[in-house]
């Protein structure tokens, strides 16, 4: 570039930023993309996410006999956000173009850019047990072929061609600490140069400074991401409704997550909403082979485990694996918990067991069908397996006394009682034994079954956890995980941030996480699943599209 002048400046380098950027190349803008990480974190946390993606009536959908529409899914959708304050108003209207988007245009746009789906169907989030609530009415989880990365490619090809061509420059190590206007219009951005740093994706990287920058810009997008990395900005942040923020809590996402940018924004004046909205999840294990500080990696699981508490009673219902995320956060919470345990027996974890993020899913990542078949052979996939040998929360017996014994043994407030543990075990097992069921759970995981998806390789035949032939026995004590903020900053449909009186700030954008993925938060309350990285690509797409008009 001749001067430190653009047409656009995007701020992040996430999947939403990679987006805007690749719209303004294709209609002919000069872009700087600048973040404080290295060239090697690209792509931020799109990178490490298993790839889930939120369609509706797709083809992989009907190829599996699963009828769904926009009405059902603009029901599903309304019933699990809940929206209820003011400020929910451009979120509601966020959310419905999301919704029609995720039904209409966006499998077509992927699929143009080379982006393919796994046939199977997942079901991410089954409900709160009524028809007008939180949850999928159907399986809408499509996992991309090639998981995080697979999302990542086509943009980043279409980023490679800007810098080429000129139309692009990618500036790492450039942290941006202000917004800079002239006469209430937006026209850039000053911050610090960091030094170099080597680092590897995900690793913190140094916050030495060596020098600073300012860039002038017709239009500045940020795209920084949200508060996930932070653990003391989620427990000031953390809602009454949910509790006591638990005193220990796994990292989901790496230390770069780190919440400046909202900061950023509201000292420019725009409006940041539903802070205390969050997602976070109870599933969490610790990392045998951690990358960042307190890493935590989120199972995947299918309905089948029996899911206690720390005093060893179960979860009461609707609270199944796989069910209702923040409503088992707030039973945990509320109660002053901050782990939970499956308990669960080799038959159960070779079939329902996944793991969340693109590096424990080596098969879909690296497109391999060979080692994706492993999947329908005996044996849990080989991630599953390295956790069940090295992590520190895998317990294995041959018989529940001595399971029992190492969950109290495992537990540091001395809650767990022993007995409990027998006696739910001992009443999950008398209601498998037949096909008739007065139990919740099992009721749902046999009509999970009616579903060819979850027959074939997500849902185990029900069993004893004490039959001999399906063993060992396995308990995995759970942690609370952090994971995505659902607020951030107020946009209109354009993407331009607003101030507190409602009106754009000229020039000034926001899109993904940081915009609550749009609006200040499309998902309300609580989100669907696969609605995180295609928040992204939305908003991304439509901050890209409405800032090459304005710099026209």
């Amino acid at each position: 570039m001749p001067d430190s002048s653009f047409d656009a400046i995007i701020v992040g380098a996430g999947l939403a930023g990679l987006v805007a950027a690749a719209e303004l190349i294709s209609a002919g803008r000069r872009v700087a993309i600048l973040d404080q990480e290295p060239r090697g974190s690209l792509g931020g946390q799109a990178w490490w996410s298993f790839g889930g993606l939120f369609l509706v009536d797709s083809p992989e959908q009907r190829r599996m006999g699963i009828k769904d529409s926009v009405d059902l899914a603009w029901q599903d959708w309304l019933g699990t956000a809940a929206f209820d304050r003011d400020e929910d108003d451009w979120a509601r209207q966020w959310a419905r173009e999301y919704v029609e988007f995720a039904a209409g245009e966006k499998r077509h746009w992927l699929r143009s850019l080379g982006v393919s789906f796994f046939p199977v169907v997942g079901w991410a989030e089954r409900g709160a047990g009524v028809a007008y609530g939180h949850g999928n009415s159907v399986p809408r989880f499509h996992i991309t072929w090639g998981t995080g990365p697979g999302v990542l490619a086509p943009f980043l090809k279409i980023l490679d061609g800007g810098v080429s061509s000129g139309r692009l420059s990618v500036l790492n190590r450039h942290r941006v600490d202000g917004i800079l206007t002239t006469d209430g219009r937006v026209t850039g951005v000053a911050g610090t140069i960091l030094e170099d740093d080597s680092a590897p994706r995900g690793i913190p990287s140094s916050r030495t400074v060596t020098g600073d920058f300012t860039y002038d810009a017709d239009a500045v997008l940020m795209s920084t991401g949200g508060i996930g990395g932070n653990a003391s900005l989620v427990r000031g942040n953390w809602p009454e409704r949910l509790g006591t923020p638990p005193a220990r809590m796994l990292i989901g996402v790496p230390a770069h997550v780190d919440g400046r940018g909202l900061g950023i924004v509201r000292s420019a004046g725009g409006r940041i909403v539903n802070e205390d909205r969050m997602w976070h999840y109870t599933e969490g294990i610790q990392n045998w082979n951690p990358i960042w500080p307190g890493h935590g990696i989120r199972i995947l699981p299918g309905p089948s485990s029996l899911w206690l508490d720390p005093t060893g009673s179960r979860l009461p219902a609707p609270l199944y694996p796989g069910f209702d995320t923040l409503g088992t956060l707030e039973h945990l919470t509320r109660n002053g918990f901050d782990h939970s345990w499956f308990v669960l027996n080799q038959s159960i974890i070779e079939k329902e067991f996944a793991l969340s993020g693109s590096e424990q899913n080596p098969d879909l990542t690296g497109k391999d069908l060979k080692l994706l078949a492993r999947r329908v052979l005996p044996g849990a996939p080989g991630p599953v397996e390295a956790f069940k040998r090295h992590g520190a929360d895998f317990i294995v017996a041959d018989d529940v006394d001595t399971l029992a014994r190492k969950m109290r043994d495992a537990s540091p407030d001395g809650k767990l009682d022993v007995e409990q543990v027998r006696r739910e075990i001992s009443w999950r097992d008398s209601q498998v034994t037949n096909e008739f069921s007065k139990d919740a759970q099992i009721t749902a995981l046999r009509g999970a079954r009616r579903y060819r998806g979850d027959r074939l390789i997500r849902v185990a035949s029900p069993c004893r956890l004490t039959d001999p032939q399906a063993g060992p026995l396995i308990a995995v004590k759970l942690h609370l995980l952090t994971r995505k903020t659902l607020g951030g900053v107020q946009t209109d449909l354009d993407s331009q941030v607003l101030d507190y009186e409602g009106r754009p700030i000229l020039g000034l954008y926001a899109a993904g996480e940081l915009a609550g993925f749009g609006g200040g938060g499309l998902h309300g309350y609580r989100a669907l699943e696969g609605t995180f990285l295609g928040g992204c690509l939305f908003s991304g797409r439509k901050a890209g599209r409405a800032m090459a008009t304005a710099t026209r």
